[in-house]
């Protein structure tokens, strides 16, 4: 079998470090690296809410745009408006986080987190729904601190990893050299209570069986709890601690997930 870039293992993660306070300016940052990806991650705070959302809570929204030379070659910005590709991204940023919060306990305040991709060697878009969680996580601590809340209106944790099938093997945390080459394409969304937020898969050059889907639910479990746990750990130096619940330890028994460290 041919052997994964840098000799991974098929069940392992790239290099991945979570680094907070990396945007001075703004309530909350993070900026994740993942092998050669790298997002920075910012959140702001707006004391009002879209003229829709008055009076329902809080709104959390996301936005994604990538560097020009974040990729081999110079990508123009998107002068008249985000493509297709981008508002899809956004979209799912934006989702992927409004299932962590509790929107009513937020209060009428809008979190924008942009999510602007540095160094884009796949898995962008699941690379900014985890140290976007990072950054919102930072703005509420710092309304906490500030008094303008009494407690992070962040229910969970969430986090976002792909995982697909490359010359016939199911491979966990994609770089760009073997998305390129991928039968299979999946991307999953976790909430640290286990359940998904969001499976995005597609047959990019040949169907998969039922097997297979089950392989790569196996790797995107094990690879979300592996960074739901980096996220908790990154927590303690600006907030609370979280606890990573062990609805994770309850995949194992159903054959759907299996914990990294027993791999």
């Amino acid at each position: 079998m041919p052997a994964r870039p840098h000799g991974r293992a098929l069940d392992a993660l790239r290099p991945t470090t979570l680094e907070t306070g990396t945007a001075p300016f703004a309530e909350g940052s993070c900026t994740i690296t993942m092998g050669m990806t790298r997002v920075l991650c910012t959140a702001s705070v707006e004391e009002s809410v879209p003229p829709w959302r008055e009076g329902r809570g809080g709104w959390v929204t996301g936005e994604y745009a990538m560097l020009p030379r974040a990729t081999t070659e110079r990508t123009r910005r998107e002068r008249r408006g985000a493509r297709g590709r981008t508002q899809e991204i956004q979209r799912l940023i934006g989702r992927s986080l409004r299932a962590a919060v509790d929107l009513a306990a937020l209060g009428e305040r809008t979190v924008t987190v942009d999510c602007d991709v540095l160094v884009a060697d796949g898995g962008t878009r699941t690379a900014s729904i985890t140290g976007a969680c990072v950054a919102l996580e930072m703005a509420f601590q710092r309304l906490v601190s500030d008094g303008a809340l009494e407690a992070s209106p962040l229910r969970q944790w969430v986090a976002a990893i792909s995982a697909g099938m490359v010359d016939g093997e199911a491979r966990l945390d994609l770089e760009y050299v073997e998305d390129a080459a991928a039968d299979v394409d999946f991307n999953f969304v976790y909430l640290e209570d286990g359940r998904l937020v969001e499976v995005q898969g597609t047959a990019e050059g040949a169907p998969f069986t039922r097997d297979e889907l089950d392989d790569l639910l196996r790797l995107g479990a094990a690879g979300a709890e592996t960074l739901l746990r980096m996220q908790q750990t990154t927590a303690v130096q600006f907030g609370r601690p979280r606890g990573l619940n062990k609805v994770f330890d309850d995949f194992d028994a159903r054959g759907v997930g299996r914990r990294m460290s027993e791999t």
